[in-house]
């Protein structure tokens, strides 16, 4: 820990059956305003880990940590204002409109409420603002808290899976906020599509047998593809 990096965790362990670890003794490093990428099978803990860092996970042993230079837990309150989580599926909130739960977020926050025409408009919303959660479709659904996300704008933001149930223009607009994200805070994403990490990360981590295996940075993310399919067939 040199106090450079935004984020720095030190063998963290997160288990759902005792003997059974998901992530084994994992340590990672994120810098203020890059977007880092992290990639990995399904089932090789890629989701496990952006709960533990929601705090959602009570199976969890960690060595140390720091959050801009300074010791802290998943559930500080500085922390918790300080990083906002889009999940590849989320029903929470199902009684709110987008508009109310966008006002609920801001509040909790304790931010002033965001104007989110812009991103409204980008992701066609426009139909979408007033209708209550429960009634939207999965990929509306994720616009909400996409547009919130955005609109926020924290210092960490986590989005896990987040093209999943987008159309293709949707998707294109979330690139572009992904890749601009960096004028505002630090983007961890997960993901298994590659063109979503090929366009949008700074760096990309592997995923594997519980740990950060190996990260590509730069011209290196071009090559994931051919260096992941000659580990498959050496």
């Amino acid at each position: 820990m040199n106090g450079k990096e935004l984020l720095v965790l030190r063998d963290l362990s997160v288990w759902y059956a005792q003997g059974r670890p998901v992530l084994e003794r994992l340590s990672l490093d994120l810098g203020p305003n890059e977007a880092v990428g992290l990639l990995g099978l399904n089932g090789a803990g890629k989701t496990t880990l952006i709960k533990a860092l929601a705090g959602l996970l009570p199976n969890c042993r960690l060595g140390s940590a720091a959050w801009a230079g300074r010791p802290f837990s998943f559930r500080d309150e500085d922390f918790k204002r300080s990083r906002y989580i889009v999940f590849a599926e989320d029903r929470s909130f199902q009684h709110f409109t987008f508009r109310e739960y966008l006002a609920y977020a801001a509040a909790s926050y304790g931010v002033p409420l965001p104007d989110v025409s812009m991103l409204v408009e980008g992701f066609h919303f426009e139909r979408c603002t007033d209708v209550l959660l429960r009634e939207l479709s999965t990929g509306n659904l994720k616009k909400v808290y996409l547009i919130t996300a955005f609109a926020l704008r924290p210092r960490l933001l986590l989005l896990d899976e987040p093209v999943n149930g987008l159309d293709f223009q949707s998707t294109e607009f979330l690139y572009q906020l992904m890749r601009g994200y960096k004028a505002h805070g630090t983007l961890l994403f997960s993901s298994h599509i590659l063109e979503s990490i090929g366009l949008t990360a700074d760096r990309v981590l592997i995923l594997e047998r519980g740990r950060i295996g190996r990260t590509f940075s730069g011209g290196e993310i071009a090559n994931i593809r051919e260096v992941l399919a000659d580990d498959e067939n050496p």
